[in-house]
């Protein structure tokens, strides 16, 4: 079993930036890719970005590249997601998602489908205000 607790979430102007965190805890870190999702009120929940556990595979949805980063750091067992000009468009609940699977690198299909993802967070609210 895997708990994961995300923060850094709050109220941000539209241009603003925010550092979600997630921490893991309850297995070894390095089993795991990690994403982030993200699901805004009356939409789907919907792919962020992904990492495998050596950041040999990274992936971002088109609407977040040049703008969003994903890391990690397996000493203390957390991913961040570091998120720069943000948009109105970027509110949204973020979910911090972690996913059995212990290759170097992960595919696009298996770091981007949410059904891949074996443990989740209990999301943490990004609202930008325009």
């Amino acid at each position: 079993q895997v708990q994961l607790g995300e923060s850094g979430g709050g109220l941000v102007q539209a241009g603003g930036s925010l550092r979600l965190s997630c921490a893991a805890s309850g297995r070894t870190f390095t089993e795991f890719a990690m994403g982030w999702f993200r699901q805004a009120p009356g939409k789907e929940r919907e792919f962020v970005a992904a990492i495998s556990w050596s950041s040999g595979s990274i992936y971002y949805t088109d609407s977040v590249k040049g703008r969003f980063t994903i890391s990690r750091d397996n000493h203390k067992n957390t991913v961040y997601l570091q998120m720069n000009s943000l948009k109105h468009e970027d509110t949204a609940v973020y979910y911090c998602a972690a996913q059995v699977n212990p290759n170097d690198y992960v595919t696009a299909m298996e770091g981007m489908a949410a059904a891949r993802y074996d443990y989740w967070g209990q999301g943490t609210q990004v609202t930008v205000s325009s």
